[in-house]
């Protein structure tokens, strides 16, 4: 059995669990819910979801200037068109995923590789890491798995290398395999948390992995009819530590960290609901 893919089970994340579960239930139980108030928390969520995953990679953008962006279509003096580009591809790829759901789409690399060109629609270059650490630009190849290995800066200091381009296509189809044999057999959580995980361990894109695999763990909730997880820009170092100590076996603390984040979102909907 792959490592990789082999959640432990322990009490803690099973108390975890069974929260998100009664939370679901909580916000099932207000359906049918007025189509008005559920378009304003969708909007909402919509929003906070983009800002937090683009801040995470880097945007410069205000939660208020993303607001205004994706509400108004307008920019802000100061602030790089590349961020405002990020937004609106982040937005229009959370749309996408209402589609999918609508139209009860597989999980698949030719879905995965969809999401990642929209992502990166109309981004000309990207940036990276050289093998001597060095930072270069390399053209953008939207929707195409990598060509040349990429490599991440840890917190330590020290260079992360993902797995070679040559492995990609395999492991992205071990992934999507594993996802659809227990996507309806585990606890949605566990499948996107795993997911998510796996997703950033291969990093088969030059650009829009975090992003990507932000967006992927969200589609497996909602294909369970749990709500999306806003992973908080503010929680990024705790976030990085977490998938560091999966990377070294140990894959509970992100489970948890996925389960905490995911909880706190149910409970911003049930918040909004009650008003």
């Amino acid at each position: 059995m792959n490592p990789y893919y082999t959640p432990p089970k322990t009490t803690e994340i099973n108390r975890y669990l069974d929260k998100a579960t009664q939370l679901n239930i909580l916000i099932e139980n207000y359906r049918p819910i007025n189509q008005a108030i559920w378009q304003t928390i969708q909007q909402k969520l919509k929003i906070n979801w983009t800002y937090n995953s683009n801040a995470i990679e880097g945007s410069t953008l205000t939660y208020n200037e993303t607001t205004f962006f994706l509400q108004h279509g307008l920019t802000v003096e100061g602030k790089p068109l590349k961020d405002f580009l990020d937004a609106r591809n982040h937005g229009e790829a959370i749309d996408f995923l209402q589609d999918v759901i609508n139209d009860n789409r597989q999980i698949s690399e030719g879905l995965i590789k969809e999401i990642n060109a929209l992502l990166l629609a109309g981004v000309t270059h990207t940036e990276a890491l050289d093998p001597n650490g060095q930072r270069v630009r390399k053209p953008a190849t939207p929707g195409k798995y990598k060509n040349f290995p990429n490599h991440v800066l840890q917190l330590d200091g020290t260079i992360h290398h993902y797995i070679d381009p040559l492995q990609v296509s395999g492991e992205m189809e071990q992934l999507c395999a594993w996802i659809d044999q227990n996507i309806e057999q585990l606890h949605p959580i566990i499948v996107g948390a795993v997911a998510h995980y796996n997703f950033v361990r291969i990093h088969p894109f030059d650009d829009g992995n975090g992003r990507g695999a932000r967006i992927l763990m969200n589609l497996i909730f909602m294909k369970r009819r749990y709500s999306p997880a806003v992973i908080r820009n503010e929680q990024r170092r705790l976030y990085i530590e977490a998938l560091t100590e999966a990377d070294k076996g140990n894959t509970e603390p992100f489970i948890i960290f996925v389960a905490e984040s995911l909880i706190q979102t149910q409970n911003n909907i049930i918040a909004e609901l009650e008003k």
